[in-house]
């Protein structure tokens, strides 16, 4: 009862909301007007036949024949009065028992519900909130970001400008708060300036007037906004953004660091201080069909082998772990051993055939503007002709089409990226290209990170989302110095040495075993150690870096809790 008075207001105070209740209470008065006529009209039509009844009487008989009672104690004896009854009766069908409940429920049941509903949203965050983020948009990369957010304990909120839309994101069990994107009062409420971060992932001219808008409050809080447009990197950064990316550009330069090409060579996903996290695919390279063991790449590189890529499964790996084709070697190590792993592979697996891309779309530019860079031939299959631009390297018609694929190469290409922006259609052509070649890499985008593994058992090598990607992106700028989100589901992280592990070697401690977590460099008196001796004590004092998923991580910090 105590929010009784508080829904009244709000009720109240709108417009629309004050409209329908005076269509309401004219509808009212009319019934009021009528039983008050009808009820008249009963007593001179009494009279006319000889009898008197009181008023209370007349209305008494008005209402029981409208609302269809009709006790029958009260009745006329004359055709007139009889007639009357009748038209009586009718009116009373019509507005009582249809009009009256349509009427009510219209205009004053259902504002009624909406108010409360509405006042469900929140439209300001509490005074003591702060450190959190705020999205001004919901999106692939927004569920893929609240779910790191929530991993580690982050606070976050998402403005949006749809009470609707916010009813339903918080029945979804997602922080809403009700705003204008371009509204500073709106942003005073989300208390920005005590905020951790600012994520817009709008459009280009929306993101501009976000930025301009939050720059108003406050210069400090970092504003990181995605730009579709290479003509909006320098707008935005004026409107004052602290990071501007181009997520789907950055996908397709990572589609193409995955690719099959001139070499196997490793190539960067990750930088944390001196240590490189590299991946390298197995496919047509000698390593097939190997262990770890009798590999010798620690042998002949020094660099560590700390996890293994199956289907997109992350794997721990293991002395007899076997090298799949579909295998894709996750590395540790500095530059210098990853240049000693690209001479171990140099000459291996070379090819001259066009990597194949279906989809002539940002992405799928963006990863043959990649591949052009490093040397390598590409054809691109597109359906839309004004995308073509004369370019022979890009093919029109659709992937779906056997001819189309033919006259592009498939049948010689060592790689396909996969780039269209639906995963349906992702789907279709990857079992289609993998029934076609049953040898060749296969790598798929995706849109949702749900679909990920469905690709994968469709028959994809790699799959990258792109709201993974800027979701891990923008998670590292957030924790930089304790975190680093490398890929879907892989992290590497450094903690102080647990008191339960100081003093025992990696070898005794038993933590891959045990957690599922690789520990690939140790950093003591300010050195780092990279890919550290297996019968080298730990100390009190070092520092650790692991890498893991973020199970294994869990893992290893409800074994091996942070100490204060």
């Amino acid at each position: 009862m105590k929010f009784l008075p508080s829904q009244l207001i709000y009720f109240l105070q709108t417009r629309e909301t004050t409209k329908k209740i005076r269509t309401l209470l004219k509808f009212v008065l009319l019934l009021v007007f009528l039983i008050t006529t009808y009820s008249l009209l009963f007593h001179f039509l009494m009279e006319y036949e000889g009898r008197r009844f009181s008023w209370i009487t007349g209305f008494y008989w008005t209402l029981t024949v409208m609302s269809t009672l009709g006790f029958g104690d009260i009745t006329f004896t004359s055709d007139l009065g009889r007639v009357f009854s009748i038209v009586v009766l009718l009116s009373g069908i019509l507005l009582l028992l249809i009009m009256l409940p349509f009427t009510f429920i219209t205009f004053f049941y259902a504002p009624w519900l909406e108010a409360q509903s509405k006042l469900r949203v929140p439209r300001e965050l509490p005074e003591e909130f702060d450190d959190h983020v705020i999205f001004t948009s919901f999106d692939p990369i927004t569920i893929s970001l609240v779910e790191r957010l929530r991993h580690y304990q982050r606070p976050y909120v998402i403005l949006t400008p749809d009470i609707q839309h916010a009813l339903d994101l918080i029945d979804q069990g997602y922080n809403v708060v009700v705003g204008d994107l371009d509204d500073p009062e709106a942003y005073r409420r989300l208390r920005v300036s005590q905020a951790a971060m600012v994520v817009a992932n709008n459009d280009d001219m929306k993101n501009t007037n976000i930025t301009f808008t939050i720059r108003e409050i406050t210069t400090r809080t970092p504003i990181v906004t995605n730009a579709d447009l290479d003509e909006s990197i320098d707008i935005l950064h004026l409107a004052g953004s602290t990071q501007v990316f181009q997520f789907m550009k950055m996908l397709g330069q990572a589609l193409a660091r995955r690719a099959l090409g001139i070499s196997p060579r490793a190539n960067v996903i990750g930088r944390f201080d001196r240590l490189l996290i590299a991946e390298a695919a197995a496919m047509r390279t000698p390593l097939v069909g190997k262990t770890l063991q009798d590999s010798g790449i620690r042998q002949a590189t020094g660099i560590n082998v700390v996890g293994l890529w199956e289907q997109g499964q992350f794997q721990a790996p293991r002395p007899q772990s076997l090298i799949n084709p579909t295998t894709v070697l996750v590395l540790a190590g500095s530059e210098e051993q990853l240049a000693d792993y690209d001479r171990f592979m140099e000459g291996v697996g070379e090819l001259t055939a066009p990597i194949l891309i279906l989809g002539g779309g940002r992405v799928g530019r963006a990863a043959a503007e990649a591949l052009e860079e490093r040397g390598l031939d590409f054809r691109i299959i597109e359906n839309n002709p004004d995308i073509i631009e004369g370019d022979d390297r890009i093919i029109q018609g659709s992937a779906a089409d056997l001819h189309t694929l033919i006259r592009a190469g498939i049948k010689r290409s060592p790689s396909v990226f996969i780039t269209t922006h639906t995963d349906d259609l992702n789907i279709y052509l990857t079992i289609y290209c993998r029934r076609l070649r049953p040898d060749v890499q296969i790598i798929s985008r995706a849109t949702l990170d749900r679909n990920i593994s469905i690709l994968h058992t469709a028959g994809a090598n790699l799959v990258m989302s792109a709201a993974s990607l800027a979701a891990n992106t923008i998670f590292n700028l957030l924790i930089s110095n304790k975190v680093l989100m490398i890929s879907e589901g892989l992290n590497i992280f450094r903690v102080k040495t647990h008191p339960s592990l100081a003093g025992k070697t990696l070898r005794a401690s038993k933590i891959r075993e045990e957690t599922g977590c690789t520990l690939i460099a140790v950093q003591a008196e300010g050195k780092m150690r990279l890919n550290p001796d297996p019968d080298l004590p730990l100390k009190a004092a070092d520092e650790l870096f692991l890498i893991g998923t973020g199970e294994a991580e869990k893992l290893f910090l409800t074994r091996y809790p942070e100490v204060l």
